[in-house]
């Protein structure tokens, strides 16, 4: 047994680890965020016709809801094989549930060809790619958190965060090439497929490198000593309730940032202030560059002062934020608006770097996996699956001021959830690594 857990951390070399977590949440976010762009750009028109704009615009955002809702289910089901089977075999599953379900979406005909069997369809392969991405954040961020070394637990849980600017990047760089390349017509008629179809590629490239990962050796620990849990989530349920309410609080103001800064902004930006989609994707495209940036940085600092206390700090900023949403989100104004997302991307980076590596210790390895993903995804729900619904329904009603409100009002909850979990487990306790270090 020994011989075999000491082989695995051989095998698995911190290249190795930090890449692998990368590319799965790179090619996961990827397939996540062109459904979205194609739900504002795409799907309103195509599968949601109606003669009010707004209407068919509100339908297509609840079907990007819907994979927010699955994740829960994702992250209990993969979950449950992680925590029993391992961390590699249940990343490969994930990969594949959310890869197949993506290039379903690109083959599927429109609601001129088959009426309304075709919004059916496209939220039930909504659903399909909510269910992968919530087995597969969980299982990366401890890939690379349960093969770091100690005092370097938020700069390795920071590596598959990585993947969420970078699979933005790269789909909204395909959409504007797209724009570029095809004219209107072309776009609607075919454009829009490539993206879906071509994540295949992605998928493939994603299997074979985690294909050649072994087992993370804090896990291999636990099979050693059989240690395993028959049902992870009842015991998640029976006698770690709180953490999880506490930890999908925290989890919250992440995700209503962020979703308010890319689905929602490129949406209002493109209908209620006039930007046309060649120039807003271009604005995102720059801001993101911001978002990138600021998690290795976040990271840093969560190891040097901790986990806690870095998110208290960056969320108090975000709470401030809100308050500049409508005077920074105008029209006619390029600059400012740039400005405003890259402000607004460069504080999600700094909350959503130690983010990962925060919810993943305040579980025991035999039920982590299963923790942070429920902790997550169910942030996920709370958070941002109404989050591009509601802002939408508040700018159009009440004005931006209350989007920003809406914000900052989430992320006063974080807060409070961030000073409530402040005497739980530490890393030692919950055994994400041999020596103590700041929390």
């Amino acid at each position: 047994m020994n011989d075999r857990h000491a082989g695995s951390e051989k095998k698995n070399s911190p290249a190795t680890v930090l890449f692998a977590s990368l590319i799965g949440t790179t090619i996961e976010f990827f397939d996540f965020y062109i459904y979205a762009t194609a739900a504002v750009l795409v799907f309103p028109t195509l599968f949601f016709p109606s003669s009010n704009p707004t209407a068919g615009m509100l339908q297509s955002l609840a079907t990007f809801a819907i994979a927010f809702f699955a994740r829960p289910v994702g992250s209990a089901v993969f979950g449950h094989y992680g925590d029993r089977i391992g961390r590699k075999a249940t990343l490969v599953a994930a990969l594949l549930t959310m890869g197949i379900s993506t290039v379903v979406i690109g083959l599927l005909p429109t609601y001129e060809a088959i009426g309304t069997l075709a919004p059916l369809l496209l939220a039930l392969c909504r659903f399909g790619q909510g269910l992968g991405l919530g087995g597969e954040w969980g299982g990366a961020v401890l890939l690379a958190t349960e093969n770091a070394p100690p005092g370097k637990i938020a700069w390795y849980g920071c590596f598959p965060q990585l993947g969420a600017p970078l699979g933005f990047f790269l789909s909204g760089g395909i959409f504007l090439l797209l724009s570029e390349t095809l004219t209107n017509e072309q776009f609607f008629s075919y454009g829009w497929r490539i993206p879906f179809i071509a994540s295949a590629v992605l998928v493939l490239v994603g299997l074979y490198v985690r294909l050649k990962i072994t087992e993370t050796p804090v896990f291999q620990k636990v099979i050693d000593k059989n240690e395993r849990v028959k049902v992870p989530i009842a015991t998640i349920f029976s006698e770690h309730s709180r953490l999880l309410v506490l930890g999908t609080i925290i989890a919250t103001a992440t995700f209503v940032l962020f979703y308010l800064m890319t689905v929602f902004a490129l949406s209002w930006g493109t209908t209620g202030l006039g930007y046309t989609r060649k120039e807003f994707l271009i604005l995102q495209l720059f801001a993101v560059v911001f978002f990138a940036l600021t998690i290795p940085i976040s990271a840093l600092l969560a190891d040097k002062y901790g986990r806690r206390i870095t998110m208290i700090l960056v969320s108090i900023a975000i709470v401030l934020f809100g308050f500049l949403i409508a005077p920074m989100f105008v029209a006619n104004d390029a600059i400012g608006v740039t400005m405003f997302l890259s402000l607004g991307l460069a504080l999600m980076g700094m909350t959503y770097g130690p983010l990962g590596t925060m919810l993943s210790e305040l579980f025991p390895t035999e039920i982590r996996y299963t923790g942070v993903s429920l902790t997550f995804n169910l942030g996920g729900i709370v958070g941002a699956s109404l989050a591009p619904y509601a802002a939408t329904w508040l700018a159009t009603n009440y004005g931006l001021h209350y989007v920003g409100y809406y914000l900052s009002g989430a992320t006063v909850l974080t807060l409070l959830a961030l000073l409530l979990v402040g005497k739980q487990k530490s890393m030692t306790e919950s055994g994400l690594t041999p020596s103590g270090s700041n929390s």
